[in-house]
């Protein structure tokens, strides 16, 4: 018996790195996986579909569930396939995991419109399809006198809520996914959808490239980067034991699970009058002297 026995998922960007050690995860828990991935280089060029294959036949061979999906987040009527898919394999769906990503790293001061477009075109149109999918399905069940006990886990990043050198559009996407999880939250939970994000420091392809030295396995003891680290925190999310957590950031990393605390009130100066330009200097020192002092910009 698992904390997710027959729950139906969908991974997307299931077939590498984090995404196949959610899936593997969840299927060791019970649940029935849909692994859905092109199969795209880093940067979302080329089409291959045999490495969510593999990941399937992993899946099966020890005794679980799993179907493999090649369509394309992005794509609003393939994002709609995916969610067929789950229903169609397995009959209902319960989890979806919002995993798939691509980045084109790049100095603000050389970055192409090209660039900017492609990163926000698969981080936040493909958070939107799928997940628009996913709950007009949970709102039918729900209208049908059902409880449809759903979530949505979507991906942010330490680039996302901070900021990274050579990411402003990456950061910039993944800083909005953040946002659109608070949203979800505030707006989902009258039908039963609970939303929370996950910002995983792990080993994977984008890692690996922009972090070598940090990344690289150990020669014993914990392998702090794994991305099966990772797994146990999101299977849990993705449980109903999690029904009553919505709306929270998680900061996953090695055996440490941490909750983002958000951008809160500060400090601030009430002059109970209209502000004269010269004055407001002298308040901005004064609140900034007050303020807790923000985390480094990634690589600064």
């Amino acid at each position: 018996m698992g904390i997710c026995d027959n729950r139906t998922v969908i991974i997307t960007g299931a077939a590498r790195g984090l995404g196949r050690a959610y899936a593997l995860a969840f299927a060791a828990e019970g649940a029935n996986v849909v692994v859905n991935d092109i199969g795209a280089a880093l940067d979302g060029a080329g089409r291959d579909t045999s490495a969510a294959d593999a990941v399937v036949s992993e899946i099966v061979a020890a005794g679980g569930h799993a179907v493999a999906n090649y369509d394309d987040v992005t794509d609003w009527e393939a994002a709609g396939r995916i969610v067929d898919a789950a229903l169609d394999a397995f009959g209902d769906l319960h989890v979806v995991v919002n995993n798939a990503g691509i980045v084109r790293d790049r100095m603000f001061v050389s970055a192409t419109v090209e660039e900017w477009d492609a990163t926000m075109h698969v981080h936040l149109r493909g958070h939107f399809c799928l997940s628009r999918h996913a709950v007009n399905h949970w709102r039918a069940k729900q209208k049908g006198g059902a409880d449809p006990d759903a979530r949505i886990i979507n991906t942010t990043s330490g680039a996302g809520l901070q900021g990274s050198i050579a990411q402003a559009a990456y950061s910039t996407a993944k800083g909005g996914i953040a946002a659109l999880t608070l949203v979800q939250a505030a707006e989902l939970g009258r039908y039963g959808i609970t939303a929370n994000a996950l910002a995983p420091s792990a080993r994977t392809r984008m890692t690996e490239q922009a972090f070598a030295d940090k990344m690289a396995t150990p020669g014993r003891g914990f392998d702090v980067m794994d991305p099966a680290n990772v797994a146990p925190a999101v299977v849990w999310l993705g449980s109903p034991e999690s029904a009553g957590v919505t709306g929270c950031v998680f900061e996953l990393e090695g055996g440490k699970i941490m909750i983002e605390d958000g951008w809160r009130e500060g400090p601030f100066i009430d002059a109970g009058v209209r502000w004269a330009p010269a004055e407001v200097g002298s308040a901005v020192t004064r609140l900034l002297e007050q303020r807790q002092p923000p985390r480094r910009v990634w690589g600064s």
